[in-house]
């Protein structure tokens, strides 16, 4: 959700082709493919974001250039954080919760399997901290070329 969510408010400041954003799990069970829920679509719809079909997750273990090449990794959890950090890629890597990133402390927990009212909370407070965190997030990151 918040890899969605963040592509549409690039989109809206005119910013999708200076800022490269791409999403990976890091939980135990992540696997690559793997579709997003049907409460995350619908959630997402609900705020004028439509997934594409197809595409699904990928597992950063298996995909480390993509923590190798980030200027910027942002995350749900202090858990999700030590494990991306323990990683070689991630090593001298910029990784912040989202809420820290936002000024904040604390985790946002993953709703999966908790039904679609947990699901809109979710992505309220992913969209509530990504709003607060837009104008530093973009000026961290290198444009893409």
């Amino acid at each position: 959700m918040a890899e969605a969510l963040l592509r549409r408010m690039l989109a809206d400041r005119d910013l999708s082709e200076r800022v490269r954003v791409d999403s990976a799990g890091i939980a135990t069970w992540a696997r690559d493919g793997m579709l997003p829920s049907l409460d995350a679509r619908l959630v997402l719809r609900e705020v004028g974001v439509e997934l594409p079909p197809g595409g699904g997750s990928r597992d950063l273990r298996r995909h480390r250039a993509l923590l190798a090449d980030a200027d910027l990794v942002l995350v749900m959890s202090q858990r999700q954080r030590e494990e991306v950090s323990e990683l070689a890629e991630g090593e001298g890597k910029s990784i912040f919760t989202l809420r820290e990133f936002a000024g904040e402390a604390g985790d946002i927990a993953d709703p999966a399997s908790q039904g679609e009212e947990t699901f809109r909370a979710c992505r309220d407070e992913i969209h509530r901290c990504l709003e607060r965190s837009i104008d530093r997030l973009v000026g961290q990151l290198q444009p893409t070329t």
